[in-house]
Parts: structure tokens; C-alpha cells; sequence
């Protein structure tokens, strides 16, 4: 057991938890009271301490379930957004009340993976975060599910979590589940086992993931992988179950640990790998593959072959091999009906017939993040 790991956890000045859906609310889909106050009571203690939390909380949707008369969380979208929309107020107004009692103040914080990928919004979510810390706010995180298209399926919050975490600089990631930790199998056959500790993909090996409860969108799938993401920029993870949230933020023996290794990435590319799916396709020749991946420059038009899929300027696109292997992603500079006409000509070239605003690349270096880490290890030309 890494009790080091864990004493860091314990030790650390600034955390993010997340709490999931079927912690929150009752069978019927009603905010459950108590549950929330045992959570306010665990983090308003922490936080007593000098530790700044964010709480990136679930529940909108399953908020809203009762009050519209609902017995199931909704498959259709636009009845999922009417439950977000009443039960988004529903879940703050239960945080206001229930930290009122510690004389604490939230700030709800709305956020959907288009914000992070624009330069803009990322800065001043990330500002805004670190300003609401600063006054001694407790910043309540959700997704804005009232307006979210894809990112309503986003992951029941738990990347979104690690995500923030990466975003302000947390010291440790906890994620709070109806499951006490990650096991070897089913949890709720005979034989299974926890596992305390993960340290890399090798430990998951065999391992069997649960998918969605009830009224939420994740599972330990989700979980997972939002403790990939966040061990991978650096961040130790804790998972456990909501009733374990005091003992695993004093570092105790409960749920599983994940180590943190990998480097830190910038936060935007994080969101751009891990936030968001690609609109479209840019498939290249094996110049453009080796000038991407492994020397990390712009893409040039020059270098892609087919543009598939209907975006616009800022939208991000998957780039692919000759091969068929998506190799990267990116915000793209021009809309998709433009690019067919740029293909395989010079900037210099289109400048000189189209005008100087098509001097530039369709999709800037900065703008660009590697899928597949390991493909730099190889020769991108054999991807």
C-alpha cells in the first residue's frame, strides 16, 4: 500500500471531489438531504483546515426526475435538458442551504468541453475558478446539460472532473461512487476482491468494469478513465464510495488508490484529446503524418487528401493515416465546404489566388493534440 500516496492526498491544499448521481438522490429521483448534509459536513471539516475544494456534482437530471414526474431517467435529449433545467436549481439551492450551515457560500459553475477548447473561455473558466477559490467560495461544477448536445453523455461528470482538477492545479482527485473502490469483478458476486492500488494499464488487466446505474451516465468505466486522465497529468486519484468521503480525505486505507506519472499537458489539449470528439476527418499523406506526429508542426493543406464530415472554422477534427489510424486531433482554421479547394496547393500558392487570409495552416501546431502518445515512439510514415 503506497501510504505516501495517500498521506498526499491528506496533505493536499487544493482537491476537487466528485459526487455521483445515485449518491445524491432517493430511488425516486428526489435530492436525498441527508445525503448531501453527510457530504457538506465532510467537506465543510476539510475545508475548516484551510483546504479549497471544488465539488463537481451530478444530480441535475436525476434532481429533476420527481419534481417533472418522472420514474427513469429520459433517452430522449430535449426531456433530458427540461430535467437538467429544474433540477440544476433544485441541487444548488440544496448546496446553498446545507454549506450555510458552516457559514460557507458556493458558486454554481457551469461548464461544457466547447468552453475548454476555445482559448477565451478556457482562460476565464480557469480565472474564474481560481478567483471564486480565493474568496473562500466553494465552487459547485457541473455540465451545463440544459444546453449540451453530445457532452450531455459526457461521462456522468467523472472526466469532466478530472479535467477541472488538471484546470486548477489540484493537489489529489477523489471520486465519490455507490461502490466502495475498484474490484477484480463484479463486487456483488462471491470471490471478488478490491483492488487498492493501481499504478499503470498493467493492473487493470482482466479487470471487469460495471457500466451505468440507474439514474446516472457513468459507471466504473468512466471512473477509470477519468483516473487515467488525471494520473496521467499528474494528479493522484482516490475512488471510493460516498460513505468512505471523510475517511479517504484523511488518507486512510479505503476504496483504490490510482497513482499519478506521465507529464503535465496543457490543460486546453487536455480537454481536446479527452473532452470532445471530432467533427470531422482529415485524412493525410504520410508527409503530413510525419510532420504532425513527430516533428509537431502545423498541418498544411498541402498535405491532406479527403476532408470528410460538416464543421466549421474552431471545430475540432480527427486527423487520420493513409492507413485509416486517427493519429491526432485539432481546432480546424476553415470550414469544411472551403478545404476541398485548398488540397494539395502551397499557402504561398492560395495566397497568391484566393488572398492573404488563406496564407496560414488549416490547423496551427498549438491547436493539435497527439491521440496515441506511443505513435511518436514510431515511424508516423508506418501508422
Amino acid at each position: 500500500m503506497d501510504n505516501a500516496g495517500r498521506q498526499a492526498v491528506a496533505a493536499a491544499g487544493r482537491l476537487v471531489v466528485k459526487i455521483g448521481s445515485s449518491s445524491l438522490t432517493t430511488p425516486q429521483g428526489m435530492i436525498d438531504v441527508d445525503r448531501v448534509d453527510a457530504l457538506v459536513d465532510v467537506l465543510a471539516a476539510r475545508g475548516a483546515g484551510g483546504t479549497q475544494i471544488v465539488l463537481v456534482s451530478s444530480g441535475a437530471i436525476a434532481a429533476g426526475l420527481g419534481p417533472l414526474g418522472l420514474t427513469a431517467r429520459p433517452r430522449d435529449l430535449a426531456t433530458q435538458q427540461a430535467a437538467a433545467s429544474v433540477g440544476q436549481g433544485v441541487l444548488v439551492a440544496r448546496y446553498t442551504s446545507s454549506f450555510a450551515r458552516y457559514g460557507r457560500r458556493v458558486g454554481q459553475v457551469l461548464l461544457t468541453a466547447d468552453d475548454m477548447m476555445r482559448r477565451a473561455h478556457h482562460r476565464n473558466a480557469q480565472r474564474t475558478l481560481a478567483r471564486l477559490l480565493e474568496l473562500g467560495i466553494v465552487p459547485v461544477v457541473n455540465e451545463n446539460d440544459t444546453v449540451a448536445t453530445d457532452e450531455i453523455r459526457f461521462g456522468d461528470n467523472d472526466r469532466l472532473a478530472a479535467l477541472v482538477a488538471h484546470l486548477i492545479h489540484a493537489d489529489a482527485l477523489v471520486l465519490l461512487s455507490d461502490v466502495d473502490a475498484l474490484y477484480d469483478g463484479d463486487p456483488r458476486q462471491p470471490g471478488a476482491r478490491r483492488i487498492p492500488r493501481v499504478d499503470g494499464p498493467a493492473d487493470l488487466a482482466g479487470v471487469e468494469l460495471g457500466r451505468s446505474g440507474r439514474v446516472g451516465t457513468g459507471g466504473m468505466i468512466t471512473k477509470v478513465e477519468a483516473a487515467r486522465i488525471a494520473t496521467g497529468a499528474g494528479v493522484p486519484v482516490v475512488l471510493t464510495a460516498a460513505a468512505h468521503a471523510a475517511q479517504a480525505l484523511a488518507g486512510q486505507d479505503v476504496g483504490t488508490y490510482f497513482h499519478p506519472g506521465g507529464r503535465h499537458p496543457g490543460t486546453r489539449l487536455l480537454w481536446l484529446a479527452h473532452a470532445t470528439t471530432g467533427r470531422g476527418r482529415l485524412h493525410l499523406d504520410a508527409g503530413a503524418v510525419e510532420a504532425v506526429v513527430r516533428r509537431r508542426k502545423s498541418l498544411l493543406p498541402a498535405g491532406v487528401t479527403l476532408v470528410e464530415g460538416d464543421f466549421t472554422a474552431g471545430d475540432p477534427v480527427d486527423l487520420y493515416s493513409p492507413h485509416g489510424t486517427p493519429v491526432a486531433r485539432g481546432l480546424v482554421n476553415f470550414d469544411a465546404a472551403e478545404i476541398p479547394g485548398l488540397l494539395g496547393r502551397s499557402t504561398r500558392e492560395l495566397a497568391r489566388s484566393l488572398g492573404p487570409e488563406y496564407e496560414r495552416e488549416l490547423i496551427h501546431r498549438d491547436d493539435i493534440v497527439i491521440l496515441d502518445p506511443s505513435i511518436e515512439s514510431r515511424s508516423a510514415r508506418h501508422v
